[in-house]
């Protein structure tokens, strides 16, 4: 069992899992998105006496904070335990692009020139994560949630908003990777 734990599975096999999770969700009424867990942990911190949005009973979204929990310890065993000892490997195709922006192959799956300690506390790394993080907070707040809860839960509700974020996401996506990302390198 370890044995099948470790190797790669096919590609196949993540969509009738979230297939089933998202069927079990709908039928238990539930849905899905996992930045709402911010929502529910402002609001055990108390930010609902200060920000109506934050005033509401967080018990009903228990369960999602318990998936949040399940999320960073399955990812903590996975990295620790299911490790199978293999280096990373990019895609020549990606590594090239890469080479081509100034970046080196990463050794694991983020390039260290933008994520890393010493990239942090330079101005453009700095300016990377935390303008990056306040475009996807906003960004996932604005649009009513994040782009696994609009793509994998909102369109199985068979949600109009969401197939409208959905397509948001994916010309933001090539906008970016196109057009706005080579200009910052």
């Amino acid at each position: 069992m370890l044995e099948f734990l470790m190797k790669p599975w096919p590609w196949w096999f993540s969509g009738i899992i979230i297939a089933s999770v998202m069927f079990l969700l709908i039928f238990f009424g539930k849905s899905f998105g996992f930045s709402s867990n911010l929502r529910t942990i402002c609001t055990l911190a108390g930010a609902g006496k200060r920000v109506k949005f934050f005033d509401f009973d967080w018990k009903t979204q228990s369960w999602n904070l318990v998936f949040l929990v399940g999320a960073v310890i399955g990812g903590y065993l996975a990295n620790n335990y299911l490790n199978d000892g293999s280096e990373f490997q990019l895609a020549a195709s990606t590594a090239k692009d890469m080479a081509a922006l100034g970046l080196g192959q990463p050794k694991d799956i983020q390039p260290l020139e933008l994520f890393s300690w010493d990239a942090l506390f330079t101005l453009k790394g700095f300016a990377f994560i935390s303008i990056g993080g306040l475009l996807v907070g906003f960004g996932s707040r604005y649009a009513g949630g994040c782009t696994s809860g609009h793509a994998i839960s909102g369109i199985s509700n068979l949600q109009i908003p969401s197939f409208v974020a959905v397509i948001g996401f994916f010309i933001g996506g090539l906008l970016m990777t196109h057009f706005i990302f080579p200009l910052i390198f």
